[in-house]
């Protein structure tokens, strides 16, 4: 190991030799490899990035290879022919190979601090905020631009040697998650940095340190600034990338639960945790086995104690459908909830009081609905700790089987036990059950009129 002279921002400089690391070549994705390689043949420095770079040192699969480099967005464009560049508030290179994204930035400047103007091409508002920022420097400056320490370590495709400019191999080997610079800046600049500290330090396993974790409590109101298509895409990294339940026991740590989602009030979210804990492990079980998952589900599991707390008691069907409208409408101008994960979320809640109280004619007529799985899947974890919904929900398990007998199972009309067990079930959750059709009464067969011949 190299120690080199210490970074501008304070940090002593370390640099790993191939020989002293255990990152291969073989862990970084044929595309990434590729980008390096072609900025490091069109004569541009070119190293990888970030999480990436921090998840290979602790011998995880990278989901995201970033890629750093001293070639402008527009030489960058002009590398690659299947690049795109994006973003205004810093402008960013996508290079597309196959199904595969790589970010490429180009090395960001410091610029002096160019507080309550415009700096360059950097803009930043009195409080702080960065709302744009074009400036291009070195990699020691792009360093010191980084988010936390644990992200200002750069693998060399020129040498394969890893450079640590901000102490983030010791918070690696102390589990540490700390910002570089001051974090009352830092924050400011971007209150995203809050949801990102709370998302590292679940995925990892690793603790906040406490300088960060002060000012995030003082701090935290600051997210409300932020345009809610950002917090849309910092929702989906928290809670679809694996570790939804780390991430919501640690927002609900730093009280920024209630900050992101003001409607979660404390008496809603206590009555569903089994419901909510149920659905964010079973999320990302299925996530971590490379199955598929579906967002709008997850955003019906996290609207539902939203959505209990408008019910009044023995709602009429209209009540909850200004309910339902009024939880999405909230989710919209929060975290600017895309319309088909709303319309999505919609179906699931109207499709759930079809499934109380049928009879055997309305299952057959519910069983090839392509809302069913959907609602049944949601019914199943509402009856996690709910003997009533779990009875339900396991007589539709039944119903799904191939040689079910649907007669047995619901019975051709809904009797009177049935019914009030539904309405019971239901009342638990605020629905407004269908009524039951009647069965069909048959009509008495006719009686073939004699026609009279006439004698031969």
């Amino acid at each position: 190991m190299i120690e080199a002279n210490s970074a501008p921002f304070g940090a002593a400089v370390r640099v790993l030799t191939r020989a002293e690391h255990g990152i291969s070549r073989q862990s970084i994705s044929s595309a990434a490899l590729r980008v390096l390689y072609g900025l490091k043949e069109s004569g541009y420095a070119a190293y990888l990035v970030g999480g990436g770079v921090r998840d290979l040192l602790l011998g995880q699969r990278p989901k995201d290879f970033d890629i750093a480099t001293n070639a402008t967005p527009d030489q960058i464009n002009r590398v690659f022919r299947n690049c795109r560049l994006i973003g205004r508030r810093f402008v960013i290179a996508h290079v597309r190979f196959g199904g595969d994204i790589i970010e490429v930035t180009t090395f960001r400047g410091s610029d002096g601090d160019g507080m309550g103007g415009i700096s360059g091409d950097r803009l930043v508002e009195t409080a702080g905020r960065i709302l744009r920022d074009n400036v291009f420097g070195s990699l020691e400056e792009d360093a010191e631009r980084r988010d936390f320490t644990v992200n200002a370590m750069y693998y060399n495709i020129e040498d394969f040697s890893v450079t640590d400019y901000a102490g983030g191999l010791s918070d690696l080997s102390n589990k540490v998650i700390r910002l570089i610079g001051d974090p009352d800046r830092r924050f400011r600049e971007d209150p995203v940095r809050m949801l990102r500290a709370a998302r590292l330090a679940a995925k990892l396993g690793f603790r906040i340190d406490a300088a960060s974790e002060l000012k995030i409590a003082e701090l935290k109101e600051l997210l409300h600034e932020i345009p809610p298509a950002r917090l849309f895409d910092e929702v989906l990294k928290l809670f679809m990338g694996g570790h939804g339940e780390k991430s919501w026991r640690e927002l609900a740590r730093l009280d920024l639960l209630s900050v992101l989602f003001p409607d979660l009030k404390p008496a809603n979210l206590r009555a569903n945790r089994v419901f909510l804990e149920q659905a964010l492990q079973s999320t990302d079980a299925r996530i971590q086995a490379d199955k598929p998952v579906s967002a709008g589900f997850f955003f019906a599991v996290l609207g539902w104690p939203m959505l209990q707390a408008r019910m009044p008691d023995k709602p009429t069907q209209d009540q909850r459908s200004e309910a339902i409208d009024s939880v999405l409408i909230q989710l919209s101008r929060i975290i600017a909830l895309p319309r088909r994960y709303a319309m999505q979320v919609r179906e699931i809640w109207e499709m759930l009081p079809r499934l109380f109280g049928a009879s055997a004619t309305r299952a057959r007529r519910i069983l090839p609905n392509p809302r069913f799985r959907a609602a049944y899947d949601f019914l199943h974890l509402l009856g996690s700790d709910n003997p009533t919904l779990k009875s339900l929900a396991e007589r539709w398990t039944t119903a799904q089987l191939p040689d079910a007998d649907l007669d047995d199972i619901f019975g051709k009309q809904a009797d009177a036990s049935q019914i009030s067990g539904a309405a019971t079930g239901a009342a638990v959750l605020g629905l407004v059950v269908q009524p039951a059709e009647a069965a069909p009464v048959e009509a008495a067969p006719r009686k073939k009129r004699r026609r009279n011949r006439k004698p031969k």
